[in-house]
């Protein structure tokens, strides 16, 4: 009797002339480890060791540039535009392949999306000079030069690339990229023979398909991404996505399907979707497919699928031959080996949050996982060589990370806890429905962290008497943060309720609301009010277009828009005066006072941080140290990540 559970998830699939071993695949993500050269660094070889690792059939390298000077979209992409790195690039296929992995890689050109920071000296080129919102307007309209130019830099990059090792290319068609801009008739608005209709708009992305086929032969597989549809009114849709398969599908050996424009703002959220979007939301698209009785190709679907469970059910149904995932994988490369043997419980769930794709210029980094991009730079954690008694107080998301990081370094650990359940403020802030993902985070940290190996005291109040009398040598102070008061004249009316106690009920409010706070707690509660049907007004000193700035830009993007579908109105620039029995009075910028007249008022206004306790400790031990919000109030990555370092130098 077998034990496996997902046998169509575990079983081969044969890609071209190549055979992977399960039906996972690592979905190619811009990590930004190589060199700012873009060389194979130590950083990105331990990137793809963990990828490796993690035991899925294909590993695909994200967004690669096929021109490493004007085709680049994201800092720190990897140069495999000259043979002078074939020898570092073997290294990478040496990697994957040591593990069992098939390796890929995405070969990109950014098109008129091509950030001029990447290309100081040269307009972008694309097929029209359409510009990207917000983007640059430098571009030139390609010639049929500049075609065949960038037709053979797609072609010998695939030579490079297997020469190297590889077993497989992807080529990036979809998201608004070059080839998505030629195939889209909203970016696409060329008279010639490469514009127009739609056997001109496939014209030369088939060129470039059957030219890159051409001359690797069948030694190397071809994949390419494409948008089920780009969502853009105008944008190119399912049928036409379907008709382009059906006629690339003689130069391919798989179609790996998406949607959206990364390259749009608007659009961008739903090509790496955050938690407000439900989970395997491109099946849709693959779907349909699948279902043409004219495409014969395998078929790999993308997109918020973070469960091997999810994963079984696309592929046994038909809906997808190949399942491809980055986000859950680079939050805990355990999945399929927790999956396989029957313990998803002990795999980590991913947030959906976006903070392993922030703004900023960054190396990749996750939320809940700080040893992610750090694989060379750690290691193994290495046991203390003198191993202490640490007492840690606070069991919310540091007090966690803290105790089982210094479990696993040898530490004798006590977690002091004052409620009768671990994880914090997680409670609270995931009562909101579309916080479905951090549900399932916090319920596997109570048990990760009840089975760590710690003792774990809760019902347990902390005070500089209960911690010494544990005598320890190190004191972790995780205390988290409190509700910040501001002297508001109103303030303490019956009306008035703090945004925690709104969003888990303890307090019901009328049909009409003011959020005072645009944050992303006053924000996203403004959200769950209105889509419960009430109406609801946010007010904050902040301009509008910076609420919820602390947000990361595709899953703020996505909030935004929510509230502006479920009619909340944002009013900035203001100042909260005072709160009358009828309602909320603003003050503009030039003085003048406004009543917003309301059933209700939610206060927003954010925390402070709770470090009484650690400041009356710092005076009886030397070694005291604060994590989580007690240090400083930001997020989830914050307190994951201080109290994670902070218990390695212990």
């Amino acid at each position: 009797m077998s034990f496996n559970k997902y046998p169509h998830v575990f079983s081969p699939i044969k890609i071209g002339n190549m055979e992977v071993k399960n039906r996972i695949q690592f979905s190619p993500m811009v990590s930004s480890l190589s060199t700012p050269t873009g060389a194979v660094s130590p950083e990105l070889l331990g990137y793809i060791k963990y990828q490796a690792q993690s035991g899925v059939g294909v590993i695909t390298i994200g967004s690669t540039p096929i021109d490493h000077i004007n085709g680049v979209d994201f800092f720190g992409a990897l140069d495999v535009t000259s043979d002078d790195n074939m020898t570092d690039l073997r290294r990478i296929s040496e990697v994957a392949h040591r593990y069992g992995a098939k390796i890929s890689c995405e070969l990109v050109h950014a098109g008129r999306s091509a950030p001029k920071q990447f290309r100081p000296h040269s307009p972008a080129i694309a097929p029209s000079p359409i510009p990207v919102e917000g983007g640059p307007v430098d571009i030139r309209e390609m010639d049929e030069k500049d075609m065949e130019t960038v037709c053979q830099e797609y072609c010998d990059v695939a030579c490079r690339l297997m020469n190297s090792g590889f077993d497989m290319v992807m080529v990036h068609a979809a998201h608004g990229n070059l080839i998505a801009q030629f195939l889209s008739p909203k970016y696409n608005q060329r008279t010639d023979a490469y514009g127009g209709s739609f056997e001109n708009r496939v014209r030369w992305p088939l060129h470039v398909l059957k030219s890159m086929r051409e001359r690797v032969g069948r030694g190397l597989c071809i994949d390419m991404r494409i948008s089920g549809d780009e969502l853009v009114p105008g944008g190119m849709g399912i049928e036409e996505t379907k008709a382009f398969i059906r006629m690339a599908q003689e130069y391919i050996d798989a179609v790996h399907v998406s949607q959206g424009l990364i390259v749009e703002p608007r659009y961008m959220p739903y090509t790496m979707p955050a938690f407000y979007l439900p989970h395997c939301h491109n099946v849709k698209w693959s779907e349909q497919v699948k279902a043409d009785p004219d495409i014969h190709i395998p078929v790999t679907v993308v997109g918020s699928i973070t469960t091997i469970a999810e994963a079984e059910e696309i592929i046994s149904s038909g809906k997808a031959d190949m399942v491809a995932m980055a986000r859950q994988l680079m939050c805990d490369n355990k999945l399929l080996y927790n999956a396989y043997r029957g313990q998803e419980e002990k795999t980590r769930p991913c947030l959906r949050c976006h903070e392993c794709a922030p703004a900023e210029i960054v190396h990749l980094r996750c939320a809940t996982n700080p040893r992610l991009g750090r694989e060379f730079e750690l290691g193994e954690i290495q046991p203390s060589a003198k191993p202490k008694k640490v007492v840690v107080v606070g069991g919310g998301v540091a007090g966690c990370m803290a105790a089982k990081t210094l479990v696993e370094r040898g530490h004798s650990v006590v977690l002091m806890e004052k409620s009768d359940k671990l994880g914090g403020r997680l409670h609270e802030i995931s009562c909101l429905s579309f916080k479905f993902d951090m549900r399932r985070h916090l319920k596997w940290l109570m048990e990760s962290t009840m089975e760590c190996g710690a003792k774990i005291l809760l019902n347990t109040e902390a005070n500089p008497q209960s911690i010494m009398e544990l005598e320890p040598d190190v004191v972790f102070i995780a205390t988290g943060a409190d509700r910040l008061v501001l002297p508001i004249p109103g303030l303490e009316r019956e009306k008035v309720h703090h945004v925690l106690d709104v969003d888990t009920g303890r307090a019901s409010v009328g049909d009409t609301v003011v959020v005072c706070g645009g944050g992303l707690s006053g924000t996203e509660s403004a959200l769950q009010l209105a889509m419960d049907g009430k109406k609801v007004t946010v007010v904050d000193m902040l301009p509008v277009e910076q609420f919820a700035r602390d947000h990361s830009p595709a899953p703020r993007g996505m909030l935004l828009q929510l509230l502006e579908q479920y009619g909340v109105k944002l009013i900035g620039s203001v100042r909260v005066c005072q709160i009358e029995e009828e309602g909320v009075v603003i003050q503009a910028e030039d003085g003048t006072r406004t009543l917003i007249p309301c059933d209700d008022v939610v206060a927003a206004f954010g925390m402070k941080k709770n470090d009484a306790l650690f400041k009356e400790m710092q005076d009886i031990l030397p070694d005291v140290i604060a994590v989580g919000d007690c240090n400083v109030v930001k997020n989830i990555k914050n307190a994951n990540h201080v109290a994670f370092n902070m218990a390695l130098e212990v």
